[in-house]
């Protein structure tokens, strides 16, 4: 018997959901470049539930008891005393998502003797301190691709509401008000205008099919530069560094990993060197840029807006200035947790801790770290020092 500890958000404040406003999602069994999505033996759920949160556990709970297993759900995660830390001691399995992170330390690496296998229910694996899973020996491992494609819509409707001021304009409806004016002075097309991605990885290149449609200008940047056909098919402009794209585009959007090359690249030399009155679009991770630069650059103008969907920590305090900033559209960081989206990570978990429990070797494209280095998908996005 092996104990799993499964770190969810909250269930909604009127619970969890015993109905849905649609009665099911579409079904999709391959990504755009061909892989498959999660092929689990089984589910325990049925597709557009609620699986999420701390009630839905990711529908693993027959999964857990009929082999055996003792599976923790919590979601206290943070604190000295917290559910998270009183369980380390002898968890083998911890599971946590991208949106309420088990911030997986080296401190708790040292608490966590018995720990194999660290699973992201989704993608993004910085909440683990990747150099001390390589030292440990632990597996970490995260459900590739099953909510790039959530991520990349949730990018181009930030896009489009910071450039076409829909926020504050819906905003007057609500108040009761009919302030045409007071909504088109900060309104524009995107037609025209110059789009770069920092990364072109999953994410970043569905966020480029999806904006060519509007006829705009694509720009991006990335370690690994696409194939000339792509790049013609899509006419991207590639540039070299973030540094040499940024002056050129009306709009950036994040969409690279966190690791030490990309901490901190958006700081204030950085931000001025955009435009002024770029857009800027994170839906990475919040340690990309510089939280109080952003701040002083919304206030100044040199940033007509910043819309995020990703906060350090998560949940951030009460009186984080993101929370109040000028020109925002910042979300909790939902893009990657539709219901849609919960269907395909949540069989991507019950995939990894079914290959893991019967001894069979894991995708590797959801590897993150094996055998005490890199591997698969993290070999590819990440680094350590």
């Amino acid at each position: 018997m092996a104990k799993i500890v499964c770190v969810l958000y909250d269930d909604p404040e009127g619970g969890h959901p015993t109905n849905y406003p649609r009665d099911g999602v579409p079904r999709i069994e391959r990504y755009p470049d061909g892989q498959t999505t999660p092929t689990p033996k089984a589910i325990d759920f049925t597709p557009g539930e609620m699986l999420g949160d701390v009630s839905g556990a990711l529908g693993l709970r027959k999964y857990c008891e009929k082999n055996g297993h003792q599976l923790v759900v919590t979601s206290d995660k943070d604190g000295a005393n917290s559910t998270l830390d009183r369980e380390l001691h002898d968890a083998e399995v911890v599971i946590s998502q991208p949106f309420w992170p088990a911030y997986m330390t080296a401190e708790r690496f040292a608490r966590a003797p018995k720990l194999k296998l660290i699973i992201t229910a989704g993608i993004g694996s910085d909440h683990t301190d990747l150099d001390a899973a390589v030292r440990h020996g632990v597996t970490v491992a995260e459900v590739t691709y099953s909510n790039s494609i959530s991520v990349a819509e949730h990018v181009v409707m930030m896009i489009l509401a910071l450039v076409r001021n829909y926020l504050p304009s819906h905003e007057w409806v609500r108040r009761g008000g009919w302030n045409i004016a007071d909504c088109a002075q900060r309104a524009y097309d995107i037609e025209g205008m110059h789009i770069g991605t920092v990364a072109a990885g999953r994410i970043g290149s569905a966020v480029h099919r999806r904006l060519k449609a509007f006829d705009v200008k694509l720009h991006y940047t990335d370690r690994h530069r696409l194939p000339a056909q792509v790049e013609q098919e899509l006419g991207l402009t590639f540039h070299p560094d973030t540094a040499s794209m940024v002056p050129v585009c009306d709009v950036v959007s994040i969409n690279c990993p966190l690791h030490p090359e990309t901490l901190n690249l958006f700081d204030e030399r950085m931000i001025a060197r955009m435009k002024r009155g770029a857009y800027l679009v994170n839906t990475a991770r919040a340690q990309i840029v510089d939280r109080d630069a952003v701040v002083r650059a919304l206030q100044s103008g040199q940033l007509a807006g910043y819309a995020g969907d990703v906060w350090y920590p998560q949940p951030p305090p009460k009186d984080h200035p993101w929370r109040t900033m000028p020109h925002e559209g910042m979300t909790p960081h939902t893009s990657g947790t539709t219901l849609s989206a919960q269907a395909r990570y949540a069989a991507g978990t019950r995939e990894i801790l079914e290959c893991y429990f019967e001894g069979r070797p894991i995708r590797d494209e959801y590897l993150i770290v094996r055998d005490g280095k890199l591997a698969g998908a993290g070999a590819h996005s990440y680094s350590v020092r």
